[in-house]
C-alpha cells in the first residue's frame, strides 16, 4: 500500500509540473497587439471562439489526471491511518472575562 501511495506522488508531482508548463506556454486570449486595444484579434480564424488546440486540451487532461491523483492521495493517507488533524495538540483559547460598557 506504501508503495502505491509514492507512486501517486510521484505521478502527482510530474502532472503538476506539467500542468504548470502547458499553462505557461499558452497565450491568452486577446494576447497580440489589437487585443490590448479591444479589438477581436488578428490571429483568430474562427472568431473568438475558436476551436480547442492541442495546449487547451492538455490543460484539461492534466487537470483531470491532477484533480484525480489529488483525491487519490487523500484516500490513500486516510487508509493508511495516519490521517491527523492540524488541530491535535492545540490548546483551547482562554477565556477572559467580558469587557466592562462604556458609560
Amino acid at each position: 500500500m506504501q508503495i502505491l501511495f509514492y507512486v501517486f506522488v510521484v505521478v502527482h508531482l510530474i502532472v503538476c509540473f506539467f500542468l504548470i508548463g502547458v499553462v505557461l506556454i499558452q497565450q491568452g486570449r486577446s494576447a497580440d497587439l489589437a487585443g490590448a486595444f479591444g479589438g477581436q484579434g488578428s490571429q483568430t480564424a474562427f472568431g473568438p471562439r475558436a476551436a480547442a488546440n492541442v495546449l487547451t486540451r492538455l490543460t484539461t487532461w492534466s487537470a483531470i489526471i491532477f484533480m484525480c491523483t489529488s483525491i487519490g492521495l487523500v484516500v490513500l493517507y486516510n487508509r493508511a491511518g495516519t490521517a491527523h488533524s492540524v488541530l491535535e495538540g492545540a490548546k483551547p483559547a482562554p477565556i477572559g472575562t467580558p469587557a466592562t460598557p462604556a458609560k
